[in-house]
């Protein structure tokens, strides 16, 4: 496994650590071949993800409050709190998930979420995984141990809720989860495993719940992409608290349109199962642009009119958080640490979403209204590439747009084609229309 890629996965350390053993952590020969086959490729050495984590680490804003003793902890996690100054009574919950090779404080450093807890009084969990539990320190979102109900991480994880509930008074009726790549990953494992506890989600460029179950598959899940139908990934949700009947919560999804590691396709695929599992459709009921760097907004509306899932994608950056360095109202977070990219701030939103802000979060009284309609966004790339960013898929040998279904030709790089998206997700072979 490449240590020295933050977001991929790693096998777990053979250190001894607490709680009860867990099968099908040790991964042996096969880790350690597939970190040598990506070593040789890459021509990169292995780092010390501990050395790693000390040169990427800036001065902390403000140091976070470590939590111990909140329950069994069958994952091993470590807990960490932002509590504002004047925290108020019945206050909701966010919790955050860092990424691979990171840790909560520099996730609560550059991330901006700590600026909104403080601005809307609201407390921020931070749990943090270790080398311990995944050498390169990823949430364990693949294994079967760490992402079912009532196993390993994701106990963890819900014990640090419970919690918050009984230690700072939190409101368990208003909890949400995020997280970046493992991490949100982690946070769609926390919306499947325990959707009677978080009323929304944000997953930053993350993974469909139930799309890996092992370190091969997990890296196929990140790219190329897994294709499913939407019933097939609402269905892995269903399974993931068999019984449970709903509600079930808001997600927000933000993704790169330009990420090469946690390919676009995923937040597509994620779209689809989060839609399927709401009961609506793939197309959107309503599209918009943000500022300022015109992020396409996609949201599928309940009856009501409600959101209950958006799609956002982020023009021109990579994997990481989108963030928007500054003192204006809808900046935050910070630059200069890898993963954690100029563009937007991911976390206004974000907050936004989750309905912390204070702004009216019940449904319009007038159905809503689409605003102008944007142009078209237009892709030229073989068709090997398209299929690798989502914007295509593969069958029998052949590439099909995402979408349309129209047959590019042959899925190989000789074959180039020109994909006008519109409306966003939507792709077709353009004929002279695309700017």
């Amino acid at each position: 496994m490449p240590y020295v890629t933050p977001s991929h996965p790693a096998p777990p350390a053979p250190a001894a650590r607490t709680g009860r053993p867990r099968g099908g952590r040790p991964l042996g020969r096969l880790a350690a071949a597939l970190a040598a086959a990506v070593t040789l490729a890459t021509g990169a050495a292995p780092v010390a993800p501990a050395t790693e984590a000390r040169a990427a680490v800036p001065r902390a804003a403000a140091a976070l409050e470590r939590v111990t003793d909140f329950g069994a902890n069958p994952g091993a996690l470590t807990m960490y709190v932002h509590r504002p100054a004047a925290l108020p009574a019945n206050a909701p919950v966010v919790v955050a998930l860092h990424g691979c090779t990171q840790n909560a404080q520099l996730y609560a450093d550059n991330s901006g979420l700590d600026t909104f807890a403080d601005r809307h009084g609201f407390l921020v969990v931070y749990a943090e995984t270790t080398t311990a539990n995944n050498a390169n320190k990823c949430f364990n979102w693949f294994q079967t141990g760490d992402n079912r109900r009532g196993r390993g991480e994701a106990a963890s994880i819900r014990q640090m809720v419970a919690h918050a509930t009984s230690a700072y008074g939190t409101d368990p009726a208003r909890v949400q989860v995020t997280g970046l790549s493992a991490g949100g990953a982690m946070t769609s494992v926390m919306l499947a495993a325990y959707p009677e506890v978080f009323t929304a989600g944000a997953v930053v460029a993350g993974i469909p719940y139930g799309c890996g179950v092992d370190v091969v598959s997990a890296f196929g899940c990140m790219s190329p992409g897994v294709d499913r139908t939407p019933a097939a990934w609402a269905q892995a949700v269903r399974d993931a608290h068999p019984g449970y009947a709903g509600p079930w919560p808001r997600v927000a999804i933000w993704h790169g349109d330009n990420d090469p590691t946690v390919v676009p396709r995923n937040a597509d695929e994620l779209r689809d199962q989060w839609t399927a599992v709401h009961g609506l459709g793939q197309t959107p009921d309503r599209t918009s642009a943000l500022a300022p760097n015109d992020t396409r907004r996609s949201e599928y509306l309940t009856a009501g009119g409600r959101t209950a899932v958006e799609v956002n994608r982020v023009p021109g950056i990579g994997h990481g958080t989108p963030v928007a360095p500054g003192t204006g109202p809808q900046q935050c977070g910070a630059t200069g640490t890898q993963h954690f990219i100029a563009s937007i701030c991911s976390s206004y939103w974000i907050t936004r979403f989750f309905g912390l802000d204070g702004s009216v979060t019940e449904p319009p009284t007038e159905p809503p209204v689409d605003p102008p309609t944007e142009p078209a966004a237009c892709w030229t790339a073989s068709n090997y590439e398209h299929v690798r960013a989502g914007r295509a898929t593969t069958t029998g040998g052949y590439a099909y747009a995402k979408g349309s279904g129209q047959n590019l030709g042959l899925y190989n790089t000789f074959v180039t084609r020109t994909l006008k998206e519109t409306p966003p997700g939507h792709y077709t072979i353009a004929t002279g229309s695309c700017p």
